[in-house]
């Protein structure tokens, strides 16, 4: 259902019913791992998948940037110059 390197890989799903009562499938939580990052100040015009690209080689894993922090939308970890956030090693 989901490629290899998406955080949602191997994600449990649940069989429920939407607002029409029609059957859908759905992801549980995923419970976030701790992760240990290097503190990193962010700069005008950041971005998590650039950020990774330098860190690890592989800016599809931006998604561990957003899950060493605690904002629900990744994309606001890098929206205020200035701003620290945990980056991880991998």
């Amino acid at each position: 259902m989901f490629l290899k390197n998406s955080r949602y890989n191997g994600t449990p799903t649940i069989t429920t019913r939407d607002a029409g009562g029609r059957e859908v499938q759905a992801l549980t939580l995923r419970k976030l791992p701790v992760t240990a990052g290097e503190r990193t100040q962010v700069h005008d015009h950041d971005q998590l998948d650039v950020m990774s690209h330098r860190r690890n080689q592989d800016g599809t894993k931006f998604w561990h940037i957003a899950d060493a922090n605690s904002d629900l939308e990744a994309n606001h970890l890098v929206a205020v110059s200035g701003r620290y956030i945990n980056v991880p090693e991998k």
